[in-house]
C-alpha cells in the first residue's frame, strides 16, 4: 500500500525518520482495517490518519530531547526589546524635530 504524500512532512514534524514513519503508517493502516472492517472508504482513511497521528505522537513522546525553541524565542525578543524601544524613540524625536523645524511636508 502506498504511503501518503505528506508522510515526510509528518515525519519531520514529529522528529522521526521517514523509514520509521513508514512503519508507523503501515501499523496505522492495519489498525484502521481492524477497527472499520472496510478498506478504501472515507471512514477507513480517517481512522488510518487518526491512528497514524496518534502513533507519531506516542513516538515523539519517547524522545528525551528538551524543547528549547520557545525559550530561545523569548530570549531573542527580550534581547531586541531595548533596540526596538530606541528605534521608536528615534522616530518620535525625528518626527517632532521635523514639526518644530517647520519644514514643509510634501503631500503623498
Amino acid at each position: 500500500m502506498k504511503t501518503p504524500k505528506l508522510l515526510p512532512w509528518y515525519a519531520r514534524k514529529a522528529g522521526v525518520t521517514i523509514e520509521r514513519a513508514t512503519v508507523l503508517w503501515h501499523q496505522a493502516v492495519r489498525e484502521a482495517t481492524a477497527a472499520t472492517g472496510w478498506v478504501g472508504n472515507s471512514e477507513y482513511w480517517g481512522e488510518a490518519m487518526n491512528a497514524f497521528q496518534r502513533l507519531l505522537e506516542s513516538e515523539r513522546a519517547t524522545f528525551c530531547a528538551p524543547r528549547v525553541t520557545p525559550i530561545v524565542r523569548s530570549q531573542n525578543r527580550l534581547w531586541r526589546l531595548p533596540l526596538t524601544a530606541m528605534e521608536d524613540m528615534v522616530s518620535v524625536f525625528s518626527a517632532n524635530w521635523q514639526r518644530q523645524a517647520g519644514t514643509p511636508r510634501k503631500a503623498a
